[in-house]
């Protein structure tokens, strides 16, 4: 591309950002039920969630966008889906004979190279990888422990990666690559914390391990007396640990997902899955890599499962869960709703492409 292709480009994408932003923080409206392509529930006239056919009913609880054309999304019965046209058509390219597995995470890096997560304890837990958009997949891991279950899956850049389990012999287990995913290893724990007692991650978006930039990563709890958030500096070999304000002390309870948009402005986001209960305190901010959390003055509205900042933006970001979406103009601070529909996870890229899924075959790409 010529340097005035490129200026143009820079240009026009910043343009969109402002129009995103002055959208966003407009005078709210009442939100409506998310059930329709055309319609998706959005607030006035600013960006709305539009419905894309998928074709299935399973849960997507794994998302992985790459842009505005091409995503992927990852969910129960084994099944992996592609799309290269913004939604508008989908390719089964599930891995041969995982039907019986559960992913419930997917990372990206192009239209091309995908990594997915299997869940579950023993040789549920597993790893696949494509390299030509999953028309070939080879399983680079499987767990042989019985007592791990691996929740999530992050990646630092295209190389390097790191994968988490629930505490084994009391610490969280952390598996590395530095080939892509075509090979793992389980990194030492003598830098890991100890796990407080019935402590573990939720395998719930896809956002219970997440990274920002090269080296720092981010791993969220719950079911323990406290939900707390585990950092490392140096790509999983030590980390550090720091309460967050999100309720815990049962099961159900504690951080479902965390987003950094650099290594020191993150979010967080869970409360208590049960549909039955209540999930005050629901949403915390960091601004010191999270290190201290604070609590919302407005959380999100009721449990929340996924989060994504949004692209070209400092302080708005998205947060999702069965019973809807919020918003947050202010890095975290406060929250409104801005959809009803039912989505586990949300994901954005550079180029304004942010895509949520959920149960029953729901995909959605945020339109303008």
């Amino acid at each position: 591309m010529t340097s005035m292709g490129k200026t143009r480009r820079m240009v026009s994408v910043g343009l969109c950002a402002a129009a995103v932003a002055a959208a966003l923080t407009a005078p709210a409206q009442a939100a409506q039920p998310s059930g329709s392509a055309s319609a998706a529930g959005a607030v006035g006239k600013g960006p709305s969630w539009s419905l894309k056919d998928t074709g299935t009913d399973v849960r997507f609880r794994g998302l992985a966008a790459v842009s505005r054309k091409t995503a992927w999304v990852a969910g129960s019965k084994g099944t992996v889906l592609r799309t290269a046209h913004g939604g508008r058509s989908w390719r089964n390219v599930s891995p041969p004979g995982a039907g019986e597995l559960e992913f419930r995470d997917i990372e990206a890096f192009d239209g091309r190279r995908a990594v997915v997560l299997a869940i579950g304890e023993g040789e549920a837990s597993r790893v696949f990888r494509t390299e030509d958009g999953g028309s070939s997949w080879t399983e680079s891991f499987r767990n042989t422990d019985t007592k791990a279950f691996y929740d999530c899956i992050t990646f630092f850049d295209s190389r390097h990666g790191l994968a988490m389990s629930d505490p084994v012999d009391g610490k969280y287990r952390i598996l590395s690559t530095g080939d892509g995913g075509a090979s793992w290893k389980v990194l030492p724990t003598a830098g890991m914390p100890a796990a407080l007692p019935g402590e573990a991650a939720f395998a719930a978006g896809g956002q219970c391990l997440v990274s920002s930039g090269s080296k720092d990563v981010w791993l969220a709890t719950g079911g323990g007396a406290t939900a707390r958030v585990l950092h490392s500096a140096d790509r999983g070999r030590n980390w550090t640990v720091a309460e967050s304000t999100i309720p815990a002390g049962d099961p159900a309870r504690g951080v479902f997902a965390l987003a950094f948009r650099d290594r020191t402005h993150g979010i967080a986001v869970g409360g208590d899955y049960r549909a039955d209960q209540a999930s005050p305190r629901a949403g915390a901010v960091s601004r010191d890599g999270g290190r201290s959390w604070q609590q919302s003055n407005t959380p999100p509205s009721a449990y929340r499962s996924g989060i994504a900042w949004l692209p070209h933006s400092r302080s708005a970001a998205l947060a999702v869960g069965p019973t809807g979406t919020d918003l947050t103009v202010d890095g975290g601070r406060s929250w409104r709703t801005v959809d009803t529909g039912s989505y586990d996870t949300v994901d954005c890229t550079p180029d304004l492409g942010c895509w949520a899924s959920g149960e029953k075959g729901r995909v959605a790409r945020l339109e303008f």
